[in-house]
């Protein structure tokens, strides 16, 4: 049975006084158990699609099951069933973090017993306890995380949402909260998060799913999408020579499969990048454009974004008609 359904579904806002499309007719089938990730540009549709998806907004059209409930019309049922963590936490930051765990099981109508008793063992399970009597606003970034993801798990949710949770966090801190993830998948938790981070993606998903401007382009196992790339990536800098003179330089050129212009320089894909290095060099000293750096690299998760919509995810910008804050 899949935790997660979704068909044709849309979303639409106002800006300015013009409709901007912000979700374009997604398909989804996530599987119980598995961490599913989004992986997209700011204003791609990420988070809109999972405040939908986690009841918090209402489609403009399209279906959707979420732990075995068809919304809206059971949309109770599925709240008692899913978690949602949002980029900012949700916690309340005047009351300690044993209490705002208390309070949030009370929400999903746990009495006070049991409420307190699921508040102490999810701190247990996430290393928490020593937080407990804090106030959130004292607490470092990662910690914080640490707490948003508790709120989202006392209830013990069937299905977690978690929008870009790692977001602004340091390595460290990110690395610690990948461990309680993936722990979570092997509690039998289904994680769905969306991400712009492609280390974190290839990191933590089982899966992924990749947006741009509201509609999914690429969907798989992480290292099935980067076989479908295949071989190797030069990145040449363009430098004072211009992408044009650099991709003249190297069309030619019989091991070249694909080259794509990102920005301030150009990826050229080969099938055994060290034994192509040699004649790129040599080429592109015929066209006069000497000593440019040339970097070396297996295909990525962002080769795989860039073949499909054209511009890399390590420099896309928000595009343009971005993803405006949601609305009920």
């Amino acid at each position: 049975m899949a935790a997660i359904e979704a068909e044709r579904l849309t979303r639409s806002f106002r800006r300015r006084g013009r409709a901007v499309e912000a979700v374009r007719g997604i398909d989804l089938h996530v599987a119980d158990g598995e961490i599913f990730g989004f992986l997209g540009p700011n204003g791609a549709g990420k988070t809109t699609t999972v405040r939908m998806l986690a009841t918090l907004l209402a489609p403009d059209s399209g279906r959707v099951s979420v732990a075995g409930c068809e919304l809206p019309g059971q949309i109770r049922q599925a709240r008692r069933l899913i978690g949602y963590v949002g980029q900012t936490g949700g916690a309340d930051e005047g009351m300690p973090v044993l209490d705002n765990l208390i309070l949030q099981a009370r929400l999903h109508r746990l009495d006070q017993v049991a409420a307190r008793s699921a508040a102490e063992q999810t701190l247990e399970a996430l290393r928490l306890r020593d937080l407990a009597d804090r106030l959130p606003r004292t607490l470092s970034g990662g910690q914080r995380r640490r707490v948003a993801l508790a709120l989202g798990l006392v209830h013990r949710p069937r299905v977690l949402f978690l929008d870009e949770p790692t977001l602004g966090l340091d390595p460290a801190a990110r690395a610690a909260l990948w461990e309680e993830i993936r722990a979570l998948r092997v509690a039998g938790t289904t994680v769905f998060l969306t991400t712009h981070y492609l280390e974190e993606a290839d990191a933590l998903c089982d899966r992924v799913g990749i947006i741009d401007r509201g509609r999914i382009v690429a969907s798989g196992a992480p290292a099935e999408l980067k076989r479908g790339i295949g071989g190797d990536t030069l990145t040449v800098a363009v430098g004072e020579h211009g992408a044009d003179r650099v991709k003249d330089a190297l069309a030619g050129l019989p091991f070249v499969r694909e080259i794509r212009e990102t920005s301030g320089a150009v990826r050229v894909y080969v099938d055994n990048g060290a034994d192509a290095i040699p004649a790129v060099v040599r080429a592109l000293d015929t066209h006069g454009v000497r000593a440019v750096p040339i970097g070396l690299e297996s295909a990525g998760l962002d080769d795989v974004f860039l073949q499909h919509t054209g511009s890399s995810l390590r420099t896309a910008g928000a595009a343009e008609g971005a993803e405006p804050p949601a609305a009920s």
